[in-house]
């Protein structure tokens, strides 16, 4: 991971008990990518499996990859890098952390693939109000938010959480490849993570909700009991 030219690593506990400032933050464009296009985060990336695909299908995107486990991201970090993908990179870190590698309205869009649905703890979800508020700090106004998940959990939760909070949905389904996609949505279906693959290969149906997150939306966790999943991806897997 420390020799490949597209990895960025920067602990938090530096970053909280040294004082360490993340020189890239505030200028990715100018300083790594060498443009001025969007900037799209895909968060608890993996293999980077969608950062390196979105890369590849989109060349006027800048897409990085993070996550605080680098075995994983080692993969697609050598892909991109070895496929010469100048604009794919990845980030070493944990997420709470993502203030203080971005600034503020640096970041245009957010992807969150197969995350873990945290169902006993609100706080962890990647889709929480807590997170959400983080993004806000980095996002653009109105900025787009995707998940692309197998839990039911989690897709219900973040689908009431939008709905309480009154943050607008530009798409939503509980199974996504029943739907008929245009040409611009294809990349939905076409990139599949690990996590994916195995999920579908057990007769189990992706869940999808885009929406955005406007800065002045007041964020309201939903009162809701929800019924959690009868497996979980850490010990199926």
């Amino acid at each position: 991971m420390e020799v490949l030219p597209n990895v960025f690593q920067l602990s938090y506990n530096d970053i909280l008990n040294h004082g360490a400032r993340f020189e890239m933050r505030g200028n990715w464009c100018e300083r790594y990518f060498g443009n001025s296009n969007p900037i799209v985060l895909e968060l608890g990336c993996g293999k980077g499996e969608y950062a390196v695909g979105l890369a590849r299908r989109f060349p006027d995107c800048n897409f990085i990859g993070v996550d605080i486990k680098g075995a994983r991201m080692w993969t697609g970090a050598t892909e991109a890098h070895s496929a010469g993908l100048s604009n794919c990179a990845f980030l070493r870190t944990a997420i709470e952390a993502i203030p203080y590698f971005f600034a503020e309205n640096e970041v245009d869009e957010i992807w969150i693939t197969f995350a873990d649905p945290q169902m006993k703890k609100v706080n962890k979800r990647l889709t929480s109000t807590f997170f959400m508020n983080l993004y806000k700090k980095i996002l653009r106004d109105n900025g787009r938010i995707s998940l692309k998940t197998d839990s039911n959990f989690l897709y219900t939760y973040t689908c009431l959480m939008a709905e309480t909070s009154g943050l607008p949905v530009d798409m939503m389904t509980p199974d996504l490849y029943s739907m008929n996609l245009g040409d611009s949505e294809r990349s939905l279906t076409e990139i599949q993570t690990f996590y994916e693959q195995h999920w579908r290969s057990m007769g189990k149906t992706i869940k999808f909700i885009r929406f955005r997150l406007p800065h002045d939306s007041q964020l309201v966790e939903p009162d809701v009991e929800i019924e959690k999943d009868d497996y979980t991806i850490k010990t199926q897997i």
